[in-house]
């Protein structure tokens, strides 16, 4: 879709405000089709309670999140198909999977195949019909049994099995280093930190693995693929973060976030005089192993080597696990 922003006029303004007026955000005073100031604002109040950057402006992963949010669980019958069913009710369907021990993998809001065959696994254990439709009589189900069992789901448990096996040194680690591309300026300001902390992490015994080359521009969702088919066990980006406020980024939905994630994002934020902050990122959300992304006004390879630095420094400073 095309980016809306204050000044805008037309029948898309008004479904955009449409679907905000759903979700209990009013763009009154606005006229209905009439980007102003108070659709700025609504726009921006919902890009803040999903952990998108705040900038009033409705682009493509704003628009995306929108329809989305539309969507509560029993509001339609949840399968896998092609193309794939989408959505919070998605979300909250994997999120209360995951919490019951049922692994739908990340809680992404994509009925995908995972998801199914932890549908097919609830079903079979619940002696419910195993036909990976998840309708009424599942949520219903479903609900009884999250109200009866409080605990963290895999994807936390994994995350936290993490952190406790953390090594004292980057050697040996592979990192995936990700220089951001979404316009040409970005991309060679971030080529120039990654390949500065690229060349860090190789002197300090770690495997590097460049996201893409200096004259490439792959999408972000091919990036995330490639560190899940890399196996990575970190995943470090480098940013500008354009209209958003700078930090350390780390995935953090409504539903779900990255605890692994966060703990790297508070350790680095300080040494690098930045703030962690929670986002939804195709390299923080569809990426399997922890990851980070360093956005800041203005990337170089000081930068670059500054985090590597930061996260060794880190790794040498905490308690070992002595449990065995």
């Amino acid at each position: 879709m095309a980016l809306y922003r204050r000044g805008d006029f037309g029948e898309a303004i008004r479904d955009i405000q449409d679907r905000l007026a759903a979700l209990g955000l009013a763009c009154a005073p606005d006229q209905p089709g009439e980007f102003g100031p108070a659709t700025e604002a609504a726009v921006a109040r919902f890009q803040e309670s999903r952990h998108l950057g705040t900038d009033g402006v409705m682009n493509p992963a704003t628009w995306k999140s929108v329809v989305d949010a539309g969507f509560r669980p029993g509001d339609r019958l949840l399968y896998y198909r092609l193309p794939m069913l989408h959505g919070e009710d998605v979300a909250s369907l994997q999120h209360d999977l995951n919490a019951l021990g049922f692994d739908p993998g990340q809680v992404d809001g994509i009925f995908g195949p995972d998801t199914l065959r932890a549908v097919l696994d609830f079903q079979q254990n619940r002696h419910l019909p195993e036909d990976g439709i998840v309708g009424l009589q599942f949520l219903e189900e479903l609900t009884l049994m999250v109200r009866a069992t409080r605990k963290a789901g895999r994807d936390a448990l994994r995350e936290r099995v993490w952190l406790r096996s953390l090594p004292a040194t980057l050697a040996g680690e592979r990192v995936f280093v990700d220089p951001s591309c979404r316009e040409d300026f970005e991309a060679a300001q971030a080529w120039e930190a990654a390949v500065a902390a690229a060349g860090l992490l190789g002197e300090l015994g770690a495997r590097p693995f460049l996201s893409r080359s200096a004259d490439t521009r792959a999408p972000e969702r091919l990036r995330a693929l490639q560190a899940n088919q890399l196996a990575a066990d970190l995943i470090l980006g480098f940013s500008l973060p354009g209209t958003d406020v700078p930090g350390v980024y780390y995935f953090a939905s409504n539903l779900s976030h990255s605890e692994a994630g966060e703990a790297l994002a508070a350790a680095l934020a300080p040494r690098l005089g930045l703030t962690p902050v929670g986002r939804v990122l195709p390299l923080l959300q569809d990426t399997r192993a922890p990851a980070i992304v360093v956005a800041v006004p203005r990337l170089e390879s000081r930068l670059g080597r500054a985090v590597v630095r930061a996260l060794e420094a880190w790794l040498s400073s905490r308690p070992r696990d002595t449990t065995g």
